[in-house]
């Protein structure tokens, strides 16, 4: 006999209300593992254009040319043609194929190693890895920090992007001043900086996901945030570096 009074009936067989739980269970599942994907991606990308950049730097470096081509006017192309990679591919996303931006971003690093190759002229090797190694174990806990952390992170994104115009301002100024405690102070503020950066991006990357997931602007995204990330991981190298590292 029916139970008419009851607001919620249970209800067995097809149509019933676990079959519907159990969608919702497929499709957390499939978000997740998509998610997993896209942030797998993004990683992989990011650390390939780390190795290669790497690779170019020392090979470079250990070739002479790093220290023929920098002490001529040669050299200002080579440090700021980074500058000018990250600038196209960020306001020519909209119009490239993703291919493209591929290209860009496998050219980007190798501008960037040869770029980077200098650090081989004014510190020991030994330093060099021992510092690529503690910003490679810091690098992956902030990572997963942002990753995991139920926080929003946004208005310490937001606080670490306007210090890291404020640092950029101090480098102009200390390239005229010469100050030693200046460049400490930059040095360690950048440290701290791109640290924060590195979880606000990782946090910022894993909500898009949500944004991009089965558009067409998916492949573009991995390769912006595997920039994002890069990014993060050589500034906060080169700031560590800086005053951790031996000089030849």
């Amino acid at each position: 006999m029916a139970n008419w009074n009851d607001p919620q009936p249970r209800q067995t067989g097809f149509g019933a209300s676990p079959s519907l739980n159990g969608e919702a269970i497929g499709k957390a599942g499939t978000y997740d593992q998509g998610l997993r994907k896209h942030m797998l991606s993004i990683y992989n990308y990011m650390a390939s254009g780390v190795l290669l950049s790497g690779i170019i730097a020392t090979l470079f470096a250990q070739s002479g040319m790093a220290a023929q081509i920098m002490a001529t006017p040669l050299r200002w192309l080579i440090i700021l043609a980074p500058l000018g990679f990250v600038m196209a591919m960020s306001f020519g996303l909209h119009r490239m194929r993703t291919t493209t931006l591929q290209a860009l971003f496998w050219a980007f690093c190798v501008v960037m190693g040869l770029s980077m190759s200098t650090i081989f002229l004014v510190y020991t090797g030994a330093s060099i890895a021992t510092t690529f190694f503690a910003t490679a174990g810091a690098f992956a806990g902030l990572s997963l920090v942002g990753y995991t952390t139920k926080r929003d992170l946004s208005a310490m994104g937001a606080f670490m992007t306007m210090g890291l115009f404020g640092i950029i301002i101090a480098m102009v100024l200390n390239m005229f001043l010469h100050s030693g405690g200046l460049g400490l102070a930059i040095s360690i503020l950048g440290v701290l900086i791109f640290a924060g950066l590195t979880a606000w991006d990782t946090q910022r990357l894993k909500n898009e996901y949500t944004v991009v997931a089965g558009t067409e602007y998916a492949g573009k995204a991995v390769i912006m945030g595997a920039l994002s990330l890069y990014l993060d991981f050589i500034n906060m190298f080169q700031f560590l570096l800086s005053f951790l590292g031996n000089r030849n």
